[in-house]
């Protein structure tokens, strides 16, 4: 029988959303059934809600889902109802990339993760009306009560750990720490500078001391984000609202410059700064989402000695592998997510908006029931 969910829907671009009762398919043969706890808010869900994304409306959003299965498919294995689960990406499971451990470069990352239906189009959620409302957001549109999801995006979590505290470890955190595990390699003793202290940011620069960087510089316009930097292990912070942050990067380091940048702004003349600040044999991660037309450039010339620009995707490695990572981090207390959620309840989805835009929350959990 479908299951009554109680979701967050984005009806049209650029509208808030409204809290709405769904109905929701059984899963089928291959899908798990979620009944969610709590789920981070991250800036791709606010770029989907206002149309910037190929996601098609209505649409229940949510790509960092925390939760219990309690329904597997006939052909699910590994999954069984009980299990508390965090929830990451959806993927194919069998092109070159995904059987490289790699699932967030699938060959079909944009329509199982962007265009929020099945593989064959299908959706399955409608509304009062029986119209459909998309789902499958990311594998899992977790802005719901309940969701349906491939075990393919599922990461095992122990009872003990608090569901509200590692939903964003299923895209904003792994994003900025596996850019500095899997994508940067910091090792210790090498200087790190971040640009940008969202979640991502935050994410980046905890990794970062973890990995035994020595100086670890933290940029941002936001004086509260950087007190918190310095709180997390930050050496150094720059004030982008009053300092030019390359000019102030060069003069900390001696005109060296950095080993490794992060940039997590999605702003093009941060990115060109990331990329001017590296030491010879340097290396920027690029994180933040641009416009499709965003122009990063690279002097040749710099290039030459031995730096590079890459740009990473959700951690760089498979979520099964670098979930379990952070957690064992967190646990012995070298990356406290903690200091960065903020809960609301799922009716308040529209104020969590709002403080985020705003500045005041750095990482806006909603959270389904008690």
């Amino acid at each position: 029988m479908p299951t009554t969910v109680t979701a967050a829907v984005s009806r049209k671009p650029g509208e808030e959303f409204q809290i709405e009762e769904l109905r929701l398919d059984d899963p089928r043969p291959d899908e798990v059934l979620v009944r969610y706890t709590a789920a981070g808010l991250c800036h791709t869900d606010l770029e989907a809600a206002a149309g910037n994304l190929p996601t098609p409306h209505p649409v229940v959003l949510g790509h960092e889902g925390a939760g219990t299965v309690e329904a597997v498919g006939a052909a699910v294995t590994g999954f069984a109802p009980g299990d508390r689960v965090v929830l990451s990406l959806d993927s194919c499971g069998v092109c070159p990339n995904c059987l490289a451990g790699q699932p967030a470069y699938c060959d079909h990352h944009v329509p199982l993760n962007f265009h929020s239906r099945r593989a064959d189009g299908s959706v399955g959620l409608r509304d009062a009306s029986g119209d459909p409302v998309h789902d499958h957001f990311f594998g899992q549109s977790s802005f719901a009560s309940h969701g349906l999801a491939h075990p393919r995006g599922l990461v095992k979590v122990d009872a003990d750990l608090p569901l509200t505290t590692l939903a964003p470890l299923g895209c904003g955190l792994i994003t900025g720490a596996g850019a500095v595990f899997n994508s940067l390699r910091v090792r210790a003793g090498s200087s790190v500078a971040v640009f940008g202290l969202g979640a991502v940011g935050l994410a980046a620069l905890m990794a970062a001391v973890a990995s035994g960087a020595t100086r670890v510089i933290a940029v941002d316009r936001n004086p509260e984000r950087l007190s918190l930097a310095t709180e997390l292990g930050a050496t150094d912070v720059i004030d982008a609202s009053t300092a030019d942050a390359a000019e102030a990067i060069r003069e900390l380091t001696a005109g060296r410059g950095v080993d490794h940048s992060v940039e997590s702004t999605g702003v093009v003349p941060v990115m060109n700064a990331a990329v001017s600040v590296l030491a010879p044999l340097g290396s920027a991660a690029v994180l933040g989402v641009a416009a499709l037309d965003a122009d990063l450039r690279a002097n040749a010339f710099e290039l030459l000695k031995g730096r590079t620009v890459t740009g990473s995707v959700m951690g760089h490695q498979a979520p099964g592998l670098l979930v379990p990572r952070l957690l064992d981090l967190y646990r012995s207390g070298r990356f406290p997510l903690d200091r960065l959620v903020t809960t609301y309840p799922l009716a308040d989805i529209n104020q969590a908006v709002a403080d985020v835009r705003a500045g005041s929350t750095v990482k806006a959990v909603l959270t389904h029931r008690a």
